[in-house]
């Protein structure tokens, strides 16, 4: 497929999602479309499943007559092979095209009630198999009898049957196994629905171009992953960028505390071909209810958000993740908190980043004792890099990138880069170009020295100033500006005084000739 028709598969998804939205909020359409795209590929990819066991037997998945006595033989044995294969099962008569061709047929068929069931048949297909908590609940936002999607339930029924047969005429390419098209598509819509959701948008989604930073950045010197871990993982796109920049990932592991997002980082999982014994989403609050305990992880990466608030429990002087470091991270601020948590996680030879605000680099506090704890005897600090404002959705502020790692190749220095003046502006926002992002990675990769630009500061130099890291301690961007010659703009301020004057005298002839006082 071209980057043409990739675009034009993105910008026919979005144009049905506009035209599902009506008066809904960008969060509450979100799930809607997001959730029927989910539902076509789980139809879509059960058929072509069914089709390649039944080629032997030259029948269509779609023929099957559910009712006959031959056929429950063949949905029994085709639900049994699914589950283990897919982790789900859907009948002949509940795939997405089927409904839809009901929804749209001459007679106007009622097709809410039958969609809902069969949203519920898909959680119920998986029930005492192993993708049971992959599936429970994905659908529970989806509403469709919803006032928000129409006052009656005939006005529901016709923008749902609408939304099915627009949707229904699009090829998503599924044969084509080496084509991750709906994929990118179901990414963009995200990142779409995340530019138009303000301050919400940094809950579930980190712009691409920063994604691609921290996932080449754990992924340095390395084609394969025993595994990969996002604390607050939001829609789970930042764990799937870094599976882009290697052969394999073997396992991915994320955690979500809002509900909604979390449905949405285990459909975004399912709908990318991430098999569902290979992912382990759980929804909780990290800090507070860590899922993952005792487990470490080759890469780890996370955008957090930024200066939450938690409980800094003092309980938690006792836990595993904070109780070496003396002190908590401060409960108005848990930027530390979700540091310490990554660090307790993080393997031997693993690396990790962390996107966080710039205030990490400088407050004190119990926040200055774990960055020096961080530096002067763990030495897991391994570069800090600034980016520019106003590239998250949301907010404004400049962030910074944060990478640790336990085993250090270089444990003499902290590189600092300061790429806050690399990106292009486009509308209201900051946007990193390909160029700014492969100079980020290739300066950090090759820790090369660049004036203006990055800068190899020593432990020394670092305790020198109290373990204070704003970058412009480091890296030094002032620019001289040119030198004045006082002389030249003096005699320059003459000459245009002396054109004036003569200027004056000439307007003064022309007002005379005309009668007028000048």
């Amino acid at each position: 497929m071209s980057e043409d028709q990739k675009k034009q598969l993105e910008q026919q998804l979005w144009n049905i999602a506009n035209a599902l939205r009506g008066k809904m909020n960008a969060d509450e359409f979100r799930d809607y479309i997001l959730g029927f795209i989910f539902y076509k590929y789980l139809a879509e990819k059960m058929e072509i499943y069914a089709n390649n066991i039944l080629e032997q037997d030259k029948i269509y998945f779609r023929d099957i007559q559910e009712n006959t006595e031959n056929g429950k033989q063949y949905i029994e044995a085709i639900k049994e092979a699914s589950l283990e294969k897919l982790g789900y099962f859907l009948k002949p008569s509940e795939l997405f095209s089927e409904i839809a061709k009901r929804g749209n047929s001459d007679s106007n068929a009622f097709i809410l009630e039958d969609l809902q069931k069969i949203l519920t048949n898909i959680q119920l297909s998986t029930m005492g198999t192993q993708s049971e908590e992959d599936f429970d609940n994905l659908f529970e936002d989806m509403d469709l009898n919803s006032t928000k999607l129409g006052k009656t339930a005939e006005a529901r029924n016709a923008i749902i049957a609408k939304v099915l047969m627009h949707l229904d005429e699009i090829d998503f390419k599924l044969q084509h196994t080496e084509l991750d098209v709906l994929g990118d598509a179901y990414e963009y819509l995200i990142g779409q629905f995340a530019s138009g959701a303000g301050k919400k948008a940094g809950e579930f989604y980190t712009p691409q171009e920063v994604s691609k930073i921290l996932a080449k950045i754990v992924t340095s010197g390395k084609n394969r992953l025993k595994s990969v871990y996002d604390p607050t993982c939001g829609s789970g796109s930042l764990l799937l960028r870094v599976a882009k920049e290697v052969e394999d990932v073997s396992n991915f592991y994320g955690q979500e505390m809002n509900r909604t997002t979390y449905n949405l980082a285990r459909m975004n999982m399912i709908l990318h071909g991430v098999h569902f014994l290979k992912f382990d989403i759980k929804q909780e609050d990290t800090l507070e209810h860590p899922q993952h305990k005792g487990l470490e992880f080759e890469a780890i990466v996370a955008n957090p958000p930024f200066s939450a608030q938690w409980s800094a429990n003092p309980l938690f002087t006792s836990d595993d993740r904070f109780s070496q470091y003396g002190k908590l991270a401060p409960g108005s601020k848990a930027d530390f908190a979700f540091v310490q948590h990554m660090i307790y996680h993080l393997a031997e030879n693993g690396i990790m980043a962390i996107v966080l605000p710039h205030g990490v680099l400088f407050r004190g506090g119990a926040e200055l004792h774990i960055r020096k704890y961080l530096i002067e005897q763990k030495n897991y600090l391994d570069a800090v890099i600034g980016l520019p404002a106003n590239i998250f959705y949301g907010t404004g502020i400049p962030t910074c990138i944060l990478i640790f790692k336990k085993c250090r190749e270089t444990p003499e220095d902290i590189l600092f880069i300061d790429a806050s003046k690399g990106f292009e502006k486009v509308k209201n926002q900051n946007m990193l170009r390909d160029e700014h992002i492969d100079k980020i990675v290739a300066t950090y990769r090759d820790r090369t020295v660049i004036e203006k630009y990055s800068h190899k500061a020593t432990l020394e130099e670092i305790a020198n100033n109290d373990y204070n890291l704003n970058i412009p301690r480091y890296v030094d961007t002032f620019e001289e500006q040119e030198e004045i010659d006082i002389q030249a703009v003096m005699s320059s301020i003459k000459e245009l005084e002396a054109k004036r004057a003569d200027l004056d005298v000439q307007i003064e002839m022309y007002f005379k000739e005309l009668g007028l006082v000048f």
